[in-house]
């Protein structure tokens, strides 16, 4: 059997959120998945970006490191997991462009059956992690993915992250993600490859 095909697509501007994509990558490949680590693209103009120290430099960095996610990425996968950081409560408008550009796949049902799971940050404590990963749930389930959150199926969970997806709180970016908050995030790229291979093999057992 081929190895399950993984996306991660995420946006992430100081670090954060990429420092949990990269657990969740490393989680996934410990599966056998093949992983395609995608960052989401700015959508403000430069001088908007100029104003927010860091920024611009920051963007240039992680896009050198990582291919913008496309709808052909979202076709070759066989899970997609999302990641952000929160903006109000809710996804970054970069990562929600993505999202917003696969109606095409959408509409062909070419996304349906797919497993689907979340990922995020936030500055401050409070700041709406939570919310902003039940918001994505919403996408995940026009978009026809089978959406697996992360309960509390490891013990680490007692410990960080949420039932929903991992998360980090960088309190105004000034720590990285801690080193239960990255267990949580490989626990998640373990158990999204784990069901999205068991499902391909059941898949598989039916049509034959």
């Amino acid at each position: 059997m081929a190895a399950t095909k993984v996306l991660i697509a995420f946006y992430s501007r100081n670090g954060s959120t990429e420092g949990l994509a990269k657990a969740i990558a490393e989680g996934a490949e410990i599966e056998g998945a093949e992983v395609r680590l995608r960052r989401a693209r700015e959508i403000v103009p430069a001088d908007v970006m100029a104003k927010a120290p860091g920024w611009t430099e920051k963007a240039a960095e992680m896009n050198a490191k990582y291919a913008a996610p496309t709808a052909e990425d979202a076709e070759w996968a066989d899970a997609i997991v999302f990641g952000t950081p929160t903006r109000f409560g809710s996804v970054t408008s970069e990562l929600k462009a993505y999202i917003d550009s696969l109606g095409g796949l959408w509409f062909q049902g070419k996304l349906n059956g797919k497993v689907g799971s979340v990922f995020g940050s936030t500055s401050s404590m409070h700041g709406g992690n939570e919310s902003t990963l039940l918001s994505l749930y919403n996408p995940m389930a026009h978009l026809g993915l089978i959406i697996v959150p992360l309960g509390y199926a490891d013990p680490i969970l007692f410990h960080a992250g949420t039932p929903y997806g991992a998360t980090h709180v960088s309190l105004q970016d000034t720590i990285a993600p801690s080193a239960k908050e990255l267990e949580v995030a490989r626990f998640q790229g373990r158990r999204v490859a784990t069901v999205a291979r068991r499902l391909a093999i059941g898949a598989e057992t039916f049509s034959n």
